[in-house]
């Protein structure tokens, strides 16, 4: 089942992930031996997610030190950071990426030995993907709150077990909801351009068992102004305290749009550590992509030879278009996270 499902998973000093890039054709697991080749696997986005990338910078973090061929504090303390800049280059929008390679930094720091720098970095990496899922399903709980019986879900992107080291977010709410006996059905836009709604969401709910249509992504706003959706829900890479402004994968402005228009509630779920205390919005990096993933479709052109395209990956939802924020800690508006900003200073 879907809900038992784990990305990645650490294993005799090697760490395995599932290859999402040849979701739902097949399932294979990469076996991943170093942080160089954990970094690659974040950027071709075998793993992908922001809790997942997050848990996965932090094993391949620790790869980086158990791995290594020295007992010597300063040499590991020094491989270690040479391995988070590598990581830190891979994908530049995600926060989770980097609160996870500072927090492992931070515990290695700490160690007084060789020895204790390794098994600090191994035992901080393990804890945070068992943390991610308690994590999850919290937000599934709190989340479920929002959800009633009979409502039909849009949801953008993977936001499910699969974005995460298990269980997921905006589909955590989901499967919360359908789990408490609820009576609820999804609509999954494919989000263009790497299809992760059609490859990937659609195969969780189905697995699942939970009811879901696939629609392409033009086609939300006109099941909105025929009432076939009465929820959006969708996931974050980056939520800014400051102000409330969501970054998330491109097409959930388009999404909020319709759906303020519309009148219908538009969740955000993530988790905590997703909330971006430090920069304000005009200091956010969007990743601009390989213009081949809009071009090609499975390596096959669907654009004539010469035409020019471009590549976001995520785009930003300002905080008037967002009806909740859900988090482990609870629900939150999205002017609240202002005041939660002040309190964490």
């Amino acid at each position: 089942m879907v809900k038992e499902l784990r990305t990645i998973w650490w294993s005799k000093n090697n760490v395995f992930i599932i290859d999402q890039r040849l979701l739902p054709y097949r399932v294979k697991y990469l076996k991943i031996r170093d942080h160089k080749q954990m970094a690659k696997a974040i950027k071709d986005m075998a793993i992908r997610g922001a809790p997942a990338i997050g848990v996965a910078a932090a094993m391949g973090l620790a790869l980086a030190v158990v791995n290594a061929k020295t007992e010597n504090k300063e040499v590991l303390m020094e491989k270690l950071e040479r391995a988070a800049e590598i990581i830190r280059s891979t994908r530049p929008t995600a926060v989770n990426l980097f609160w996870a390679i500072d927090r492992i930094l931070s515990i290695a720091r700490t160690a007084s030995s060789g020895r204790e720098l390794r098994e600090k970095v191994l035992s901080e990496a393990l804890r945070m993907a068992e943390e991610d899922i308690e994590i999850n399903k919290k937000i599934g709980e709190n989340g479920s709150r929002l959800i009633n019986d009979g409502d039909k879900i849009l949801t953008h992107c993977n936001a499910g077990a699969l974005a995460t080291v298990g269980y997921g977010t905006a589909l955590g709410v989901i499967r919360s909801a359908y789990n408490q006996g609820k009576k609820i059905s999804v609509y999954a836009s494919e989000t263009r351009p790497r299809l992760q709604g059609a490859r990937l969401t659609a195969w969780e709910l189905v697995k699942e068992g939970i009811p879901v249509k696939l629609i392409t992504d033009n086609m939300a706003s006109f099941l909105m102004q025929r009432r076939e959706i009465t929820k959006v829900i969708v996931g974050a890479d980056r939520i800014i305290a400051k102000t409330g402004h969501v970054i998330n994968k491109i097409g959930t402005l388009t999404h909020a749009i319709s759906a303020k228009y519309y009148n219908i509630p538009f969740i955000v779920a993530a988790p905590f550590s997703s909330i971006d205390f430090k920069h304000t919005i005009d200091e956010v990096v969007i990743e601009e992509r390989d213009v081949r993933e809009v071009l090609y479709i499975n390596n096959v052109r669907i654009a004539p030879r010469g035409v020019e395209a471009i590549n976001p990956a995520f785009d930003i939802t300002p905080p008037d278009l967002i009806s909740y924020i859900v988090t482990e800690r609870g629900i939150y508006k999205p002017e609240d996270l202002g005041r939660v900003a002040e309190e964490t200073q």
